[in-house]
């Protein structure tokens, strides 16, 4: 089977080591267990990619698995941004015990779970089954309910509740989608796991029943829609972010995300090549801009600072939903830099944030001040992640906003105006917010910490160097992935 000696580590690595985790819990070594994990599941994903650039897409596990430029690209984002949230908890966590907000049950679940967090995204962006990717989001979503209530605290167990609610509904529309789509296509295919394959229906597409996909693509839209964290299906995510640890922030902004967004692409590939239309890009346009309005415009009036940062990621997501829903090159190449530019930034953020919040011990914004001073490189780390995020040249963000606006001009001249007002004000919004937070002299109250440095300089770095100098093969990369959406 070509490609089966990277992809089974790929997917069983993080399998291993959630087991490994949940029998080891809170030995002194469980935090070098979930690195070194994560460190081997990056390089599977490295080396899967080599492969897929040299040879091109192809099948394996009997037709199970299947890997192409646009999900081995997210594959080895997730798992580069689980390592690199692995190293920053590692530090982190440790804290949180020593403070006792979590125990020993907690420690042994957060390890586990992170893990299995990982394996479940992964199995959701390399199964060529339509019905496995439903499975696989169910079981990413279960890990992160458990993650999100850790502290166990009464907010905790209610923003949990509220996720696992709210997603478990989205999830059960996308499965009556998936079922229409199933439906749809054994007309064609048969009857059989063979009409769920994605490379079947991508290949009859053109043959399938229009008006069922169109309806399979409402359903889909919503459910998936909800984990992507679109307006008005993203009441959860504030909620989830704010209560939840902060590693954990880092690894729903910058990669759950994603995920839902994938197979939303996905589905709409499907729909395009069966009604000849854009009648799925249009819905997604509307649930993006949506998004980009209401996020940048509540960002004004938040008072925690995760939560601010949660309704950021509401709005670059809808960002990345509104240019893949327009189309055309420019505007599929630009979110897909959205989408690698956001995920390094908006989880930078969050590991600054994190730290923040310890040194001050609190996540008010109103209570956390004088970062520059009273530890210059998380303030300055903090500052250059906002930046990077509201979209300042160099940074890529910058880049990948400008291409999305551009294609917008040419191709959705009316909505121009709405997306330039939604950046404008989140731009104003977090600046506003964190220059006080910057800035001035320590208050009293902030503790020193020895914060974990390398995640951050890391992400800001790649975000930074791409925004000047695009790699060739990483231009081809996106190129290919472009013509596979097209």
């Amino acid at each position: 089977m070509p490609g089966a000696p990277l992809l089974l580590p790929l997917l069983l690595v993080p399998l291993t080591a959630a087991v490994a985790l949940g029998i080891v819990g809170d030995r002194k070594f469980a935090p070098e267990i979930n690195i070194l994990g994560s460190a081997a599941t990056f390089a599977a994903g490295l080396g899967l990619a080599f492969q897929v650039y040299e040879r091109g897409p192809f099948m394996t596990g009997g037709k199970f698995f299947f890997v192409d430029a646009f999900n081995i690209y997210l594959a080895v984002l997730t798992a580069f941004v689980s390592m690199t949230t692995a190293v920053f908890s590692r530090r982190y966590m440790r804290r949180e015990r020593e403070h006792g907000r979590v125990g020993h049950v907690g420690m042994r679940f957060y390890h586990a779970m992170f893990q299995l967090f990982i394996f479940a995204m992964l199995l959701c962006l390399l199964t060529n089954n339509v019905g496995v990717l439903w499975i696989a989001m169910e079981l990413a979503t279960l890990s992160t309910v458990l993650l999100v209530s850790l502290y166990r605290t009464p907010t905790a167990i209610e923003a949990a509740w509220k996720y696992f609610i709210l997603c478990g509904v989205g999830i059960a529309q996308a499965l009556f989608g998936t079922v229409l789509l199933y439906f749809a296509a054994e007309k064609v295919l048969g009857e059989g796991g063979d009409a769920l394959l994605w490379t079947n229906l991508s290949r009859v597409s053109g043959q399938l029943e229009p008006t069922v996909l169109s309806l399979a693509f409402v359903f889909l839209m919503v459910g998936y829609g909800t984990k992507v964290g679109l307006v008005p299906l993203h009441n959860w995510l504030p909620d989830a972010h704010s209560e939840g640890p902060t590693p954990i922030s880092a690894v729903l902004s910058g990669l759950l995300l994603n995920i839902a967004l994938y197979a939303l692409v996905r589905c709409k590939a499907l729909v395009d090549g069966a009604t000849q239309t854009h009648h799925a890009g249009n819905i997604m346009m509307g649930f993006g801009i949506l998004s980009i309005l209401v996020a940048a415009f509540s960002l004004l009036r938040q008072k925690d600072i995760k939560r601010m940062f949660s309704y950021s990621s509401i709005e670059h997501m809808g960002i990345a939903t509104f240019a893949f829903g327009l189309g055309g090159p420019i505007a599929t190449f630009g979110a897909l830099l959205h989408m690698l530019m956001h995920s390094l930034a908006k989880s930078a953020i969050f590991f600054t944030v994190g730290h923040a919040s310890q040194m001050h011990g609190t996540q008010e914004m109103a209570r956390i001040r004088g970062l520059f001073k009273g530890n210059p490189l998380v303030g300055w780390g903090f500052m250059l992640g906002v930046m990077a995020i509201i979209g300042l040249p160099p940074f890529g963000v910058f880049t990948s906003e400008f291409l999305i606006l551009t294609a917008t001009i040419k191709d959705a001249p009316a909505l121009a105006p709405l997306l330039l007002i939604g950046l404008a004000v989140a731009f104003a919004a977090l600046l506003r917010r964190v220059q006080p937070m910057v800035s001035g002299a320590p208050p009293p109250w902030q503790r020193p910490l020895r914060a974990s440095h390398l995640p951050v300089l890391l992400h800001l770095a790649l975000v930074l160097a791409i925004g000047i100098y695009l790699p060739p093969f990483l231009n081809d990369w996106f190129r290919t992935a472009v013509g596979l959406l097209r």
